[in-house]
């Protein structure tokens, strides 16, 4: 039984949404004339009570664009060690802006008030970049999707509103958050400056990310866009995609964290696997014992049409997705329980 547990970006549209995006009225949407892009937009933005939004063909691109509109060459960046904007975004916080990052460490990436206070530079002494963005990551994808106490992510508000500072969160798996902590979305928008949404990963869709902000953050985001070559003309295609999984595809997340958490089970009973991170969203992580031939141990599983991937020294990580059903979870773990290491 096919099992691809690499990523939630592997899933496939359905045929209700592929139908829905081979429907969408389409247009130039580098002149801004694409209505089913616009809809998007504009759905976007009132879900989460903000004033603009701009479709973005990644959620790579929309963070970059995002870090670029706040940042000028030579100021710095507060994130986590293991943020995705510094760990898996080919170093563009340097290529494409020009800043450098300061980097906290963290409990599993979920970095505190406390850090970003203390990772605040003087701005009046000259040897020091200024320190100009502070970004978080929810969930946290190297934390093993852990999700941020919005306690503190409303402190970690106060600190930057206090030295006047964006927040920006990338909130690739955002929905994945929402939908356990229970915090309703406009409330939750409201703490920061600018929000990153992924539309390919939990919620199915095939491309696309989307940015939000204020209106004239959004203008200059576009801008940003052009530059980095991002314009695209008849995108209505795949932004209905998008579009249609944020309208039906949210709620449904619930299903992936279940499984999630009968895998994440099965795997802390398993021998050779000495601890999986707790299990709060849709990613599972696990830390092998130093008995176990990683790569060996992915190719057995591969062989068994098994699919997930390595994740560091003696690590493995395995994300549910809305291709993931319960006759697949009941599939690996008995792929997992009988592999010989």
């Amino acid at each position: 039984m096919h099992t691809d547990f690499r990523s939630d970006t592997v899933t496939k549209p359905s045929k209700e949404m592929k139908a829905f995006m081979m429907d969408a009225p389409v247009g130039d949407d580098v002149f801004q004339e694409d209505p089913t892009v616009n809809q998007l937009e504009q759905f976007a933005a009132d879900y989460f009570g903000m004033e603009a939004a701009l479709y973005c063909s990644s959620g790579t691109q929309t963070n970059q664009i995002a870090i670029n509109v706040h940042c000028r060459p030579g100021d710095e960046v507060i994130c986590s060690k293991d943020a995705h904007i510094y760990f898996y975004e080919g170093g563009g916080i340097a290529k494409n802006s020009g800043s450098s990052t300061h980097l906290l460490s963290g409990d599993r990436g979920r970095i505190t008030a406390a850090d970003v206070l203390a990772g605040i530079k003087d701005p009046n002494n000259p040897h020091y970049p200024l320190t100009t963005l502070v970004s978080i990551e929810d969930t946290m994808n190297r934390g093993g999707g852990a999700i941020y106490d919005f306690n503190e992510i409303k402190a970690i508000r106060k600190i930057c509103l206090e030295n006047k500072l964006p927040l920006h969160l990338d909130g690739a798996r955002l929905f994945n958050a929402l939908v356990e902590n229970n915090v309703p979305p406009k409330a939750y928008a409201a703490q920061f400056d600018s929000i990153s949404i992924c539309l390919s990963k939990g919620l199915g869709a095939p491309v696309g990310s989307v940015l939000l902000g204020k209106k004239d953050f959004i203008h200059r985001a576009r801008r940003a866009r052009k530059v980095m070559g991002g314009g695209m003309r008849q995108a209505g295609i795949i932004a209905a995609g998008g579009l249609y999984a944020l309208q039906n595809n949210i709620e449904r997340l619930r299903e992936d964290h279940k499984n999630a958490q009968e895998l994440g089970a099965a795997l802390n009973n398993l021998t050779w696997v000495e601890k999986v991170l707790p299990v709060e969203t849709n990613i599972v992580v696990a830390q092998l014992s130093k008995t176990v031939n990683l790569t060996e141990l992915i190719s057995k599983c591969a062989e068994k049409d098994l699919h997930f991937m390595a994740f560091g020294e003696q690590t493995i990580r395995m994300v549910t997705h809305l291709d993931v059903n319960t006759d697949n979870i009941n599939y690996a773990i008995s792929v997992l329980k009988k592999i010989k290491i």
